[in-house]
């Protein structure tokens, strides 16, 4: 068996993978924390405007806590995904295409994120029951966004470096 061409494609220059390096501003088999803060705060944001929109729609129509935090949880996924759905769509992608995209970039994430920020409003007494008005409401939802992110960011920062999760959108920008 001969493994000649093996061995010759092992050893191919990388030197064409240089400019991309420099422009994802990571070094080869690494990713920056920055990089990995940033792909975190673009999936907090989609969840932030979903997880509020939901928890203010089943506040409005007077639901219960599991019904709207699920209907929380289900539009923050809906957000979460639709802001890079229509960014690679902008970028040239066809609907399913994009939506594969969509899904593999940011489920790790959001999960992770709803689970932790989710998390916290339940287990902060009062939380669950404080109406849109209450401190305690806004507090126990901002403070779980914020230990969500801190939480997330590694998560990413690892799955990026693999090449996996947020990494898979940056061939579209």
């Amino acid at each position: 068996m001969d493994h000649s061409t093996h061995h010759a494609a092992a050893a191919h220059d990388h030197s064409a993978h240089q400019a991309h390096t420099a422009h994802s501003g990571r070094q080869m088999g690494g990713v920056t924390w920055g990089a990995a803060a940033k792909a975190t705060l673009h999936c907090l944001t989609g969840c932030a405007i979903g997880e509020i929109l939901g928890m203010v729609i089943g506040t409005a129509l007077m639901w219960g806590n599991v019904q709207t935090m699920v209907l929380a949880i289900t539009l923050a996924f809906v957000f979460g995904y639709s802001f890079t759905l229509f960014a690679v769509r902008r970028a040239g992608l066809d609907w399913k295409s994009a939506v594969k995209v969509a899904l593999a970039a940011d489920t790790v994430s959001i999960a992770v994120m709803e689970l932790v920020d989710n998390g916290i409003i339940a287990l902060t007494p009062g939380a669950m029951d404080a109406h849109l008005s209450d401190a305690l409401f806004w507090t126990a939802l901002l403070g779980g966004f914020a230990v969500a992110f801190v939480i997330t960011t590694p998560v990413n920062k690892w799955m990026i470096g693999r090449g996996k999760g947020h990494a898979v959108v940056h061939a579209y920008h």
